[in-house]
């Protein structure tokens, strides 16, 4: 049973918003970036390592697969750290961590190397995104809330999309003075973050900013989340959009390269920047869309990116079927529009199906699903390179897999629509102390 939103508690207007709230967006959109261009670089720079460092097609994806499944491991625990400790704290430090990681990525000489540093970047990073989003939604908590997430996230995809510059540079020079090139100025954001970022007000928590929170405990947070309800479906929908995503990450540069004889660096900008500029447009409209939608009625934020889901499987298959280098530019773009409107709208889903309290830890378990889902997807496609099975048949299957997603987020919308969103009842709230 729901209760309503203390008086105490509601939605500040746009007006009303403090500078700090578009400042800690921006130098989270700086942090995002860093964070995705140093965690997916490596894909657009295959033939340049394997020059150096040769292995195989399965070895290869274990990099990135690697990188995920430790990234997955730790997401639910770094998730608690951002809710029971300082956000601002557990964003600079993380930060700092992976940027000299990946300073010291330029080093490795074997194999057996560069997966040992490919594992400790993936327990760096995972402590970012659950702290980075939860801190802006603790901001933004009325009619800018998707738009403010969806703007962080195209900071991750403005990275992610610079991935290919990785490509140019290792095709250029070679690829351990990208890992170099990148790695160092990342420091230097670090201070930048130490210096304008700050701790909002917990939303939803009662205490006032520097007052003293009530400790959030691990086992609590997890006994929260694992009731059964909307979060299952969630968790199940952000499962297999990991998987069909990172396959096409890991993947699709490598497989446009071979197909279509394209350059290593054309092929990155191909796959990934048709891929994130598309995710960038659905960040931005569809986080104002859903913002302006929700203000009559809340599960729009759910059944609007279920749809656009829905609209972009269909290209999946016709891409595996008809193999069209055109065919698959239009699929990548549908692709990242809907997953734009997913993006913008994640952690705006989470406010309506978890306690406040747990919002951090809820994005790490919805990011171990994503993540461990993903490098099961992207190992499993180098082994079925490696077995000869045509990428064709991988891309109609990921189809299906779209399809999947869209039902699945259809069903958290079903039940919150039964249940109603989720609301702080008195038990929840602290006291504000006087400072």
């Amino acid at each position: 049973m729901t209760t309503p939103s203390p008086a105490g508690n509601q939605a500040p207007t746009v007006a009303s918003l403090p500078a700090a709230a578009w400042v800690a967006v921006g130098v989270l959109w700086l942090a995002g970036g860093s964070n995705y261009l140093t965690r997916t670089m490596l894909t657009t720079m295959r033939g340049s390592i394997l020059e150096e460092i040769p292995m195989s097609d399965a070895q290869f994806g274990l990099l990135t697969s690697g990188f995920l499944w430790v990234y997955a491991a730790a997401s639910p625990l770094a998730g608690f750290m951002a809710d029971r400790f300082s956000r601002r704290l557990v964003v600079i430090v993380s930060l700092f961590a992976w940027s000299a990681i990946t300073w010291l990525t330029a080093y490795a000489h074997t194999f057996e190397q560069f997966l040992a540093l490919r594992i400790v970047l993936g327990l760096s990073q995972a402590c970012y995104i659950p702290a980075a989003v939860a801190l802006i939604i603790d901001y933004h908590r009325g009619p800018t809330r998707a738009f403010a997430a969806g703007l962080h996230v195209t900071g991750m995809i403005a990275g992610s999309a610079l991935g290919g510059v990785g490509g140019w540079l290792a095709a250029e020079y070679n690829w351990s003075h990208a890992y170099l090139v990148i790695g160092l100025p990342n420091l230097a954001l670090g201070v930048l973050l130490c210096f304008t970022l700050r701790d909002p007000p917990r939303e939803g928590s009662g205490v006032a900013a520097g007052a003293a929170l009530k400790p959030v405990r691990l086992g609590e947070a997890l006994r929260s989340l694992g009731r059964p309800g909307a979060f299952f479906a969630m968790m199940a929908c952000v499962g297999v959009q990991g998987a069909v995503s990172w396959m096409i990450i890991g993947w699709m540069p490598t497989q446009m390269r071979e197909q279509f004889n394209l350059g290593q660096g054309a092929a990155g900008f191909s796959a990934l920047g048709f891929l994130y500029a598309a995710q960038t447009i659905g960040l931005l409209a569809g986080g104002y869309w859903t913002d302006r939608r929700s203000l009559t009625n809340p599960r729009a934020r759910i059944f609007i990116p279920a749809i656009a889901i829905v609209c972009a499987a269909p290209a999946f298959c016709l891409t595996g079927w008809l193999q069209l280098i055109s065919l698959t530019l239009v699929s990548l773009s549908l692709w990242g529009l809907a997953m734009g409107f997913l993006g913008a709208n994640l952690m705006p889903i989470i406010c309506l199906v978890v306690d406040s309290r747990y919002r951090a830890t809820a994005m790490g378990v919805l990011n171990l699903c994503a993540a461990l889902s993903g490098g099961l997807a992207v190992y499993g496609v180098g082994a079925l390179r490696d077995a000869q099975v045509g990428f064709g048949l991988i891309l109609t299957t990921a189809g299906f897999g779209a399809v999947a997603c869209a039902l699945f987020l259809w069903g958290v919308n079903h039940l919150v629509r039964k249940h109603g969103p989720w609301r702080p009842s008195p038990e929840h709230l602290n006291p504000i102390q006087s400072p």
